[in-house]
């Protein structure tokens, strides 16, 4: 599947996402965070936006849709269970739901957690998620609706994809989560390397996204609740996965 994906800066640490369809010329906006960002990358590209594929209804990722949809007539696609929270909706979908975008299928993954209702959209043809809050590079999002339970089971949705999926983020927020992943597995070979990597990217002012899920899977303490040496680091031997994910989402919290 030939899809061009272009990834841009928004508001203060947001990211965002256009994806394009040479053939049909469709050109859909992953969540809106500000009309202006989205308008200049569209003036950027050349291309005319089509849809706005919402992942979840908080204002930094709905800000732009109202009036990015006046001036274009473009869809807005968004989940379901957050229907009545996200501003001039024209379609909702939900778990196991497809849809068409241009030539591409696109595959809906209900994430809940960072809010209850949250989405994730995967292009399978093309190996790519959109994960909007749910998984960050080497982190995950805050809880602010869900449970610590919901959430882990959501992340497992997203690990189980195939390793070489591109994953599309909301933020910016890797060298931080990095820091803070040393802190749970500081053994990790992989970590180690990885932030080396973020380092120089971010001292370079590029961006660390997209990342995979393989990545993830081998240095995101989020995705290693399992992991035997995390547990004991923790004091969590024997412990369920989802408990030791909430002993490390809350370490998070505190910094």
């Amino acid at each position: 599947m030939s899809l061009d994906i272009h990834l841009f800066p928004c508001l203060d640490d947001n990211y965002g996402v256009l994806v394009h369809d040479p053939a049909s010329g469709i050109t859909a906006s992953i969540d809106a965070p500000d009309a202006d960002d989205v308008r200049d990358a569209l003036e950027e590209k050349g291309w005319k936006l089509t849809h706005i594929l919402v992942t979840h209804h908080h204002h930094d990722h709905v800000g732009g849709i109202l009036e990015l949809k006046a001036e274009t007539g473009c869809r807005v696609i968004g989940p379901k269970g957050e229907a009545t929270k996200i501003p001039g909706i024209d379609q909702t979908v939900a778990e196991g739901d497809k849809f068409t975008l241009g030539s591409a299928e696109v595959d809906v993954i209900e994430t809940p957690g960072h809010t209850l209702g949250h989405i994730t959209y995967v292009i399978p043809s093309a190996k790519v998620a959109f994960a909007g809050d749910t998984l960050f590079a080497l982190g995950c999002g805050r809880i602010f609706e869900g449970t610590p339970e919901m959430m882990h089971a959501s992340l497992r949705k997203l690990a189980a994809l195939p390793g070489d999926t591109a994953v599309y983020c909301g933020h910016e927020y890797t060298l931080s989560n990095g820091k803070f992943a040393l802190r749970i597995e500081p053994e990790n070979a992989a970590l180690q390397m990885r932030m080396k990597e973020i380092e120089s990217l971010r001292a370079a002012g590029k961006p660390t996204l997209p990342t995979t899920i393989a990545a993830e899977l081998a240095t995101n303490p989020f995705l290693r609740a399992h992991v035997p040496a995390i547990k004991e680091r923790l004091g969590m031997t024997g412990a369920p996965d989802w408990q030791v994910f909430a002993e490390i989402r809350e370490r998070k919290n505190k910094g």
